[in-house]
């Protein structure tokens, strides 16, 4: 094990993520999911229909990859998309119910990867929502909209 001592702590967070987004999509993988697909349901299941192009936005991705992301969800039936009744250039993504039901799995799986580790889970999630909280305070309006906006909500209980 490296001496993570002398780490920075910018190294010791995104070394984290990077280790629960791998154990996560491994639980993810067995119903059809990836992290980004469960982000952009998130969004999606807070924020409800809309375009493609308004979804890679909240996600902070390039429409490409969203389309991928959404082209995977699709097959997997977690979301439909239909093309705008007021634009037709455009498809607006709807969470299927098999969706909805996927979004709730896949809190659970993520709780399940939190709890492996010996920290308290609700403990870390409260540092980590202040760090987003001050860190996008300094961000420009724009920014910090698209940041909150696709912020999920979590169950009372999950918290």
């Amino acid at each position: 094990m490296p001496d993570m001592d002398r780490w920075p702590t910018g190294r010791l967070l995104s070394t984290a993520a990077r280790l629960v987004e791998h154990s996560w999509n491994e639980k993810l993988g067995a119903i059809g999911l990836t992290h980004a697909g469960v982000i952009a349901m998130e969004v999606l299941s807070v924020q409800g229909p809309m375009t493609q192009a308004q979804l890679a936005q909240l996600v902070r991705v390039q429409a490409q990859t969203m389309g991928k992301t959404l082209s995977r969800l699709e097959a997997h039936g977690h979301i439909s998309r239909e093309r705008s009744a007021s634009d037709r250039r455009s498809h607006v993504v709807t969470l299927t119910d098999r969706g909805r039901e996927a979004v709730v799995a896949a809190a659970d799986m993520e709780r399940s990867v939190l709890a492996a580790a010996s920290i308290d889970p609700d403990s870390l999630r409260h540092e980590l929502q202040s760090v987003v909280r001050e860190l996008a305070n300094r961000m420009s309006t724009t920014e910090a909209a698209i940041v909150t906006a696709a912020e999920p909500t979590v169950p009372a209980e999950a918290n």
